[in-house]
């Protein structure tokens, strides 16, 4: 399997995990908050369509995908919430074909790009690899928040591996889309992803560093945990600043979950 090809099966599987929560569920059961406040589980589902249909958009309809900018550009603190809220008003059976058509579309469109395309989004352009691993974020992140209002315990996999990837590249952005400056210095981010088998970034030599789970690593950057919450240790006062400003998806910085 090539790169891309297995990120976007991981997606695939991601997905069909999170619609296997909510496929049965009773119309009070989409009504259920979740973590995430003012949100319930239709809009974490409307909020996935939504994006889901902008990747479709980027990849393939540009006029589709300048309006949705103009859209962001119009209300930045606003059209995320304002997207969710339109996208869980209709009746659960709409808003559910409405996702499967829209992962469906950014399988099959991630997968059939010419090689070396970028692919313009809410910040640089991207490879199709790239996208397909925001889109698991995304998947995986959200998926979370659902299991966490059904009372679901989702088992850990070696899936995180791409939430962890992401987190790494997007420090300096974490910091950027905070008007912060972005450190010089390295920190190195050494984890262990379910399976025990470890995942390591950048060199031993430096005096910052991030140790522990992958998974709690993972929740950490998608801002669903709080770092003192978190099996992590992070040596060095830049590692610390890190997990405080972590955030590996678009957007404006989150307050992210309160310590317990």
């Amino acid at each position: 399997m090539s790169r891309i090809e297995e990120v976007v099966a991981d997606l695939r599987a991601e997905g069909d995990q999170l619609e296997d929560l909510v496929v049965l569920l009773p119309e009070e059961g989409w009504r259920t908050p979740t973590p995430a406040a003012g949100w319930d589980v239709a809009h974490q589902v409307a909020h996935l369509a939504w994006t889901d249909e902008g990747a479709v958009h980027a990849m393939t309809d540009k006029a589709a995908w300048d309006a949705t900018v103009e859209a962001a550009l119009a209300d930045p603190d606003g059209f995320v919430d304002r997207a969710a809220a339109e996208g869980a008003a209709v009746p659960p059976a709409e808003l559910l074909a409405r996702w499967r058509t829209a992962r469906a579309a950014v399988v099959a469109d991630l997968l059939s790009l010419p090689e070396g395309t970028r692919i313009p989004w809410f910040g640089p352009p991207m490879s199709a690899t790239s996208m397909a691993t925001a889109r698991f974020m995304e998947t995986w992140a959200h998926g979370r928040d659902v299991a966490g209002a059904l009372g679901v315990e989702l088992p850990p996999d070696d899936r995180v591996r791409h939430v962890v990837h992401l987190g790494v590249r997007t420090r300096g952005f974490a910091y950027q889309n905070r008007g912060l400056p972005v450190p010089t210095s390295e920190v190195r981010v050494r984890l262990t992803l379910p399976s025990g088998e470890e995942v390591d970034y950048g060199t031993p030599d430096t005096p910052h560093s991030v140790t522990g789970s992958a998974h709690d690593f993972a929740l950490v950057v998608t801002q669903r945990l709080h770092p003192d919450d978190a099996d992590l240790v992070a040596v060095g006062a830049d590692a610390q600043e890190w997990l405080s400003t972590a955030q590996a998806f678009a957007g404006p910085p989150g307050p992210g979950r309160p310590a317990r």
